[in-house]
């Protein structure tokens, strides 16, 4: 079976200039943000990168996919908000231009009833996005206030997280403000926590290997029962 070649009036990234800047947005985030002296980081923000201007330079046809609304995406306004007013505002922006459109999931095919009305998230590039890319993945994860996400990890996928807006913590071990980059290397076991004022928005990276990057398999890490429990 040959595959059927793109029509002469398909519409590319080129054609669609809010995704595009958007993307120029991720690009800056790992061009120009600090590694903070870490060589993984330095190597993973590299990665990123490359395949950002891969990705952009490819012009691929867009997937436009039908937009979605998850309950925790009533908090998307005030999560933009406190991004234009801090040190993301460029990112909030871009995001605010193409909010109508965004199609926000689980990825889980089992969720907490508590949890499906305090999380979701939407991806922009990557192998359900409207960019394809098999490369890498980009996107955005919502939490509402006051939200715990489970302990959970990665298989193959290594993942960073830049905040656009509000507090959040990873593991119990600081408290991270818009701008921080946290990476998690693949397997790495990981827990996150919002505060109690505001919504939280973080975007996201993948790197690994592409059939992974495609179906990740995500799932909760069951948390040990101790004795008397």
């Amino acid at each position: 079976m040959t595959e059927t070649a793109p029509s002469n009036d398909a519409v590319r990234l080129m054609d669609c200039p809010d995704w595009l800047y958007l993307l120029r947005e991720f690009d800056a985030l790992y061009r120009y943000g600090s590694d903070g002296g870490s060589p993984a980081i330095r190597s993973h923000r590299k990665r990123v990168r490359d395949a950002i201007s891969a990705a952009i330079s490819a012009n691929p046809v867009m997937d436009a996919r039908a937009p979605e609304t998850r309950p925790v995406t009533a908090h998307l306004p005030r999560a933009l908000d406190l991004g234009e007013r801090a040190a993301m505002q460029g990112m909030a922006r871009a995001l605010r231009e193409v909010k109508d459109h965004l199609t926000w999931e689980y990825g889980y095919d089992q969720l907490p009833k508590a949890l499906a009305r305090k999380y979701a998230f939407c991806e922009i590039l990557g192998a359900k996005g409207p960019v394809p890319c098999k490369a890498l993945n980009l996107g955005f994860v919502l939490f509402a206030p006051s939200t715990t996400y489970p302990q959970h990890s990665h298989h193959e996928i290594e993942e960073s997280y830049i905040s656009i807006s509000g507090a959040w913590s990873e593991n119990n071990l600081a408290v991270y403000a818009p701008g921080s980059l946290i990476l998690n290397r693949p397997g790495d076991e990981h827990r996150i926590t919002t505060g109690d004022r505001d919504p939280c928005l973080l975007a996201y990276a993948w790197t690994g290997p592409t059939p992974r990057l495609a179906e990740p398999e995500m799932k909760l890490t069951t948390p040990r029962r101790t004795k008397g429990s």
